[in-house]
């Protein structure tokens, strides 16, 4: 399952590696986006659902993998979300959540009304699995990037981290 999927860039390009792939994003447009896509590429795999995780329970069935990319930063409170997503794992299930490295708050210097997190520090974030019940818990930076805005340089860095449910 991947939490946060907005166009469907990344499933898109990994659902032939699984047998089901469930996107789930809490934006209305970019749920609409994915089934546009899936219309044209025929894939039958992949099932997309707007739900807002954070303040709406998800019924269906659990998973072996969880993964994200660059959305636990827009949630406010980033150990609800991944106490939920530890109850949505099978046992031995693994979470993977790829997000910025702890930053300035330049890299949304554009977003006027981003009031997410400015990255996170990899320990704070291997705390948060560990107290939720992660084990086998590692994080790394494995990005460094930069993105132009208004003419300006804005460095950023990409971390992962992983956990497995007990």
């Amino acid at each position: 399952m991947e939490y946060g999927c907005a166009t469907g860039l990344i499933s898109l390009n990994l659902c032939d590696k699984f047998k089901k792939v469930t996107l789930m994003d809490s934006e209305k447009e970019m749920i609409k986006i994915v089934k546009e896509k899936l219309d044209k590429c025929k894939k039958s795999n992949i099932f997309p659902i707007q739900i807002d995780l954070v303040n709406e329970a998800y019924k269906g069935d659990k998973f072996d993998l969880i993964y994200t990319s660059l959305a636990i930063h827009h949630i406010q409170n980033t150990e609800k979300i991944i106490k939920i997503f530890y109850n949505l794992l099978n046992e031995n299930g693994m979470l993977c959540i790829i997000d910025l490295d702890k930053e300035d708050g330049s890299f949304h210097i554009n977003q006027k009304d981003f009031n997410g997190h400015n990255g996170f520090e990899h320990r704070y974030m291997e705390n948060i699995f560990e107290s939720v019940g992660f084990s086998n818990i590692k994080s790394e930076t494995f990005y460094n990037g930069e993105k132009i805005y208004k003419e300006k340089t804005i460095p950023y860095s990409l971390f992962y981290t992983v956990g497995y449910k007990k």
